[in-house]
């Protein structure tokens, strides 16, 4: 199949490697764009593997908390000044509110009230939309509960009290001391804000992203011409590895690299004299995984509109 020169450019954005070896990547693999990736990261071409999803939109992310639970939104807008506006950080917040009532369903969300209106939030929205002059949208909400327990926050590139670029949520299950588990809670976020692990536990991962991990070891290994029962052990050597540097509890403590996540929970469980689980975590980055065909930019749209007459 013909390969454009779009193709083999948001490979190469996607993964730092060459063009020709990115134009060849996509040949191999008929133009699937994950399993060029794929191909790359096996020959060891990639020079961004584990890069996350790539980031178009603008607007912010927010953040509410009460006793055992809390939400994080993400609100959209077409470009970064918005950010800065008052007007959108209060809208956002309020969502973030609404949120902490009406959980992590968008459309129970978008229709729930309003903090101290008497419309729906995505009537706020749509109010707000004529008065700052951009296209809004709520993407996406999330909550955890933790009963009993709290819930830890931290938002990252703040421009607000809870509204930044990353909001992250993490659930804490246990009777002891609530602001002992607080302060945890928020030094637990902030790791995960800066590690970005993909699960809590190793039995937590996603199986299809273990198979593809392994396939592409397995595929690297073969590689390098040992026998298959040596491959074999090279292989589970790095699914363990991968366990270790993807879930949360085995990764070292950002607070204390001398120890992991799970032994800075045991550590504060021997403090507290109760047993202290985290049940769970959530991660906003703003506009991750949302595709940057979409023109989100009015500068960049009346260039393009402009180039191309």
């Amino acid at each position: 199949m013909a390969i454009s020169a779009t193709q083999v450019k948001e490979l190469r954005e996607k993964t730092g490697a060459g063009m020709m070896d990115c134009k060849t990547a996509l040949i191999e693999t008929n133009g699937d764009m994950e399993a060029a990736v794929d191909w790359l990261r096996a020959k060891g071409l990639s020079k961004a593997a584990k890069k996350a999803g790539r980031v178009a939109a603008e607007g912010l992310v927010g953040v509410a908390a009460a006793p055992g639970r809390a939400a994080v939104v993400e609100v959209n807008s077409e470009t970064d000044f918005v950010a800065r506006n008052e007007t959108f950080q209060a809208l956002v917040g309020g969502v973030a509110e609404a949120a902490l009532e009406h959980g992590a369903d968008r459309e129970a969300l978008a229709a729930a009230r309003y903090p101290g209106r008497l419309h729906s939030v995505d009537d706020e929205i749509k109010e707000k939309v004529a008065t700052i002059g951009e296209h809004l949208t709520l993407r996406r909400t999330a909550m955890l509960t933790a009963e009993p327990g709290v819930v830890g926050t931290y938002v990252h590139s703040a421009v607000a009290e809870g509204l930044g670029k990353i909001g992250v949520i993490v659930a804490l299950e246990s009777t002891g001391n609530a602001d002992r588990l607080t302060a945890l809670g928020r030094q637990i976020a902030m790791h995960i804000a800066a590690i970005g692990p993909l699960a809590v536990r190793p039995e937590e991962l996603d199986p299809a992203v273990v198979a593809r991990e392994r396939a592409v070891y397995s595929e690297q290994a073969r590689e390098s011409g040992k026998p298959e029962a040596i491959i074999e052990k090279m292989v589970e050597g790095r699914v363990r590895k991968f366990y270790e540097e993807s879930t949360l509890l085995k990764q070292p403590f950002v607070m204390n690299p001398d120890q992991t996540v799970e032994q800075a929970v045991k550590a504060v469980e021997a403090e507290l004299g109760t047993p202290v689980s985290v049940k769970a975590f959530v991660v906003f980055k703003l506009g991750e995984g949302v595709d940057r065909g979409e023109t989100l930019d009015f500068a960049a749209e009346v260039a393009a509109a402009a180039g191309a007459k």
